[in-house]
C-alpha cells in the first residue's frame, strides 16, 4: 500500500515542495525537543530530475510542519544541511525537483514546534536516475538534391512527446539545434535548403513531457547530391555568315535532363538566360553582320540542379563584312565613264556599283548595277547636265556586303548638248536605246552588269 502512495506522488500530493537549485544559506538551528514525534518515511521514489518522499502523518498537536534536511553534492563539505521547510503538519508527501540526473544525495527530516525541532529521521542515501538515453537506431539517406532524410525507431519510452534534431557542418564547432519533432511516434524529418555536395552531421535526443533531455544518439553523416559537372570542351564559332554555332561534348550526368544556354554582349557582365536544349549544339541566327556575343552552357539534371555557372564565357560573331573596294579611278572616255577599283578584301566575289545621278537639289536618281565580276565598269549612260556619284561595294560568296566605298563625282559638262532634230525630236548625244532621259526621279533602280559592256580590267 506505501508503494502504490509513493506511485500516485505526482497527483495525489496536498502538497509540492520545490528544492533549490543551489543551497540556500542554512537558518539558525533550533533547539532539539526529544518529545517532539520523529518522522516516520515510508519510502521514496527517485526520477532523473526529482525524488519523492513519503511519511507517516504527525498527530502531535505541537508540531507546526516538518524540516527537510539534504546535502549537496557539489559542496566541498558534505555536512546534510537544512534545505526546505514545510509549514504543515498535515502534510506527508515531498517532491524534491533541485536534483541533478545520476547524482548521490542524502535526506533527513525533523518535525518542528514554536519552539524547538523534533529528532532526527533515518538518514536515506538516494541516487537519481541515469539521463534518459536515445533512439536506439537513426539513419540518413544521402546524395539527395540539397536536402538529407534522417530515419530513426521511435523511443520506446512512453514519458518520451518529441525529439530534438542536431546538425553540424564540417565549418561548424559544434552541434546545432535545427528541429523540434513533436509525438513520440514520429520517425522522420527532411533537412532541406542546404549547399550542393557538402557533407552534414546529425545527431537526435530524446525529450520527456517534464523536458528532460536524453543523451544524444550517435552521430550519422551524409552528403548532399553534388552539381552536375561542367560542361566540356564548349566552341564557338566566328565565321558563319548571319549565325553563330556552339559545340561541346555531351554531359556525363546520368540523370542529365537539358542544357540552358546564356548569351551577353560582355564578357565581364551579366549573361541572361536564352535557350534551353537537349542536344550538345546550338545554332544562334543572328541577322547583322560581324554581330558580338558571348555564351555560356550549364548542365541540368532531373532533380533540377545546375552545373556551375561560375565559368568563363566564350566570344562568337557572324561572319564580318567584306572590306569597301578602293576607287582608284573615275573619268570621262569617249562620253563614258570609266570607274576602277582595287580588291581590298580576298573575300570578294562580285561587286554593285551605285550611282546617283543628280539633275538638281530635288532631281536625283539611283541605280544600282549589280553582278560585276572585276574591278572597273565603263558606263554608257551619262548625259550632259548631270553630276554623277558613285560608290562601289564589294559582295562575297554569302551575299555579304562591305559597306560602300569612298563616293567619286564626274561631272557631265563636258558632253554634248542635246540637239534637236527638224521632226521636233530630241537627239541625245548616245543612242536611244540607252538613253536615261523617261527615268523616273528619285527611285533607285537595280540592274544586272550587261554582258555586253566593257567591264574588263585595267
Amino acid at each position: 500500500m506505501k508503494i502504490l502512495n509513493l506511485i500516485a506522488l505526482g497527483t495525489a500530493s496536498a502538497l509540492l515542495i520545490s528544492g533549490c537549485n543551489s543551497t540556500p544559506t542554512p537558518p539558525n538551528e533550533d533547539a532539539i525537543d526529544t518529545t517532539l514525534p520523529v518522522v516516520t518515511l515510508n519510502g521514496h521514489i527517485e526520477d532523473m530530475k526529482s525524488v519523492a518522499f513519503e511519511w507517516k502523518d504527525t498527530k502531535d498537536p505541537r508540531v507546526n510542519g516538518i524540516y527537510v534536511y539534504r546535502s549537496n553534492p557539489e559542496d566541498s563539505d558534505p555536512q546534510i544541511r537544512r534545505y526546505a521547510t514545510i509549514p504543515n503538519r498535515f502534510a506527508t508527501h515531498f517532491v524534491d525537483t533541485g536534483v541533478k540526473p545520476d547524482t548521490k544525495y542524502q535526506y533527513f527530516f525533523t518535525t518542528f514546534s514554536d519552539k524547538a525541532q523534533g529528532g532526527k529521521s533515518e538518514t536515506v542515501t538516494v541516487n537519481t536516475l541515469p539521463v534518459l538515453q536515445s533512439v536506439a537506431w537513426i539513419q540518413c539517406i544521402q546524395n539527395m538534391p540539397r536536402s538529407v532524410k534522417i530515419l530513426w525507431r521511435p523511443h520506446t519510452n512512453p514519458r518520451v512527446n518529441g525529439y530534438i534534431l542536431e546538425r553540424k557542418s564540417l565549418k561548424d564547432d559544434d552541434f546545432k539545434k535545427i528541429a523540434h519533432i513533436d509525438g513520440r511516434l514520429n520517425a522522420e524529418y527532411i533537412d532541406t535548403d542546404l549547399k550542393d555536395g557538402q557533407v552534414y552531421k546529425y545527431r537526435l535526443r530524446a525529450v520527456t513531457y517534464d523536458d528532460v533531455v536524453s543523451t544524444p544518439s550517435i552521430i550519422i553523416q551524409a552528403v548532399t547530391k553534388p552539381l552536375p559537372h561542367d560542361v566540356q570542351g564548349l566552341m564557338v564559332t566566328n565565321n558563319l555568315p548571319k549565325k553563330i554555332r556552339l559545340s561541346w561534348q555531351p554531359s556525363d550526368a546520368k540523370d542529365f535532363d537539358y542544357y540552358k544556354i546564356y548569351r551577353g554582349t560582355s564578357a565581364t557582365g551579366s549573361l541572361d538566360y536564352y535557350a534551353k536544349v537537349n542536344n550538345n549544339e546550338f545554332t544562334d541566327a543572328i541577322e547583322k553582320d560581324g554581330k558580338q556575343y558571348f555564351y555560356k552552357v550549364t548542365v541540368v539534371d532531373k532533380d533540377g540542379l545546375e552545373s556551375d555557372q561560375n565559368v568563363p564565357a566564350l566570344q562568337g560573331l557572324t561572319l564580318s563584312k567584306p572590306k569597301p573596294p578602293a576607287v582608284i579611278g573615275a573619268k570621262i572616255v569617249d562620253n563614258k565613264a570609266e570607274l576602277k577599283w582595287s580588291q581590298v578584301d580576298p573575300r570578294t566575289k562580285t561587286y554593285t556599283v551605285i550611282k546617283t545621278s543628280k539633275k538638281g537639289w530635288l532631281d536625283s536618281q539611283v541605280d544600282e548595277i549589280k553582278g560585276i565580276p572585276n574591278t572597273s565598269y565603263t558606263d554608257p549612260n551619262i548625259y550632259a547636265g548631270v553630276e554623277y556619284i558613285y560608290q562601289v561595294i564589294a559582295v562575297d560568296e554569302n551575299n555579304i556586303e562591305s559597306e560602300p566605298s569612298s563616293e567619286v563625282k564626274i561631272s557631265s559638262d563636258e558632253l554634248p548638248p542635246l540637239v534637236e532634230q527638224k521632226d521636233g525630236k530630241m537627239m541625245e548625244n548616245k543612242a536611244p536605246d540607252n538613253t536615261m532621259q523617261n527615268r523616273t526621279p528619285a527611285v533607285k533602280d537595280s540592274v544586272k552588269a550587261a554582258p555586253d559592256l566593257d567591264t574588263s580590267s585595267l
